[in-house]
């Protein structure tokens, strides 16, 4: 698929990568944009959503932190790259820090995240992280097992990405192989929203494989090409 016609916004002042589920800022990802960016004199910011403990990690403590970051630019805006999960906080934080956020940029976005049939578990399964109180899920970060609290889906349902309206430009990036994400949802998402630009490609969720073609829309969409 060909690079997209995609419109600069001006130079980005800041841009922040919000990693994955189970995922760090020492993912495969955000060692490929940031070198692409330092290229640029940009110096790419991750937060590392793990802390300051997995078991404890909701996505409104994910919110709280990122809005935190975000204040210490002070009058700078940030271009957000969100991330399958990160992708479903880029764009909560798009409407909820608006001033601070310019653009974004989604890959691979959990929009249907906590909606039936569209989280972590199975239904059975979510009844039992409920029994339990918590429930082991693999961290590949860390390349093992690691308990996560069950606040983390009871706070989910307090946050509906798909129903919420961002006002800023946004590209987004969706494999059709995608195991984890199904592209039609992400397909309906774009089409509802005048200023969302959509690249459906042949590729999984991670879009390792895409990241070269990513990167020649990514660029010109932060203002980094003349």
């Amino acid at each position: 698929m060909p690079a997209l016609a995609v419109k600069g916004y001006g130079r980005a002042g800041a841009v922040f990568y919000l990693h994955g589920f189970a995922s760090s800022p020492k993912s495969t990802k955000v060692g490929y944009f940031g070198d692409r960016l330092r290229e640029h004199g940009i110096e790419l910011r991750c937060p590392d959503l793990n802390q300051p403990d997995f078991a404890t990690l909701t996505l409104t403590r994910m919110l709280g932190q990122l809005g935190d970051e975000l204040a210490g630019l002070g009058r700078d805006r940030a271009a957000l790259i969100g991330s399958s999960l990160g992708g479903t906080l880029a764009i909560l934080a798009a409407a909820q820090f608006e001033p601070q956020v310019d653009r974004v940029v989604l890959l691979a976005p959990a929009v249907m995240f906590a909606k039936p049939g569209h989280h972590l578990l199975p239904a059975e399964r979510i009844d039992e992280w409920r029994r339990l109180g918590r429930m082991p899920f693999f961290h590949y970060a860390y390349g093992t097992e690691r308990d996560l609290n069950v606040e983390f889906y009871e706070d989910s349902l307090r946050h509906d990405a798909l129903n919420t309206e961002i006002r800023q430009p946004v590209l987004v990036f969706q494999g059709l192989r995608d195991a984890s994400v199904d592209y039609r949802t992400v397909e309906a998402f774009a089409k509802a929203r005048p200023n969302v630009t959509l690249a459906l490609l042949d590729d999984d969720h991670q879009l390792i494989a895409s990241l070269p073609r990513i990167w020649n829309d990514v660029e010109p969409f932060l203002g980094l090409t003349e």
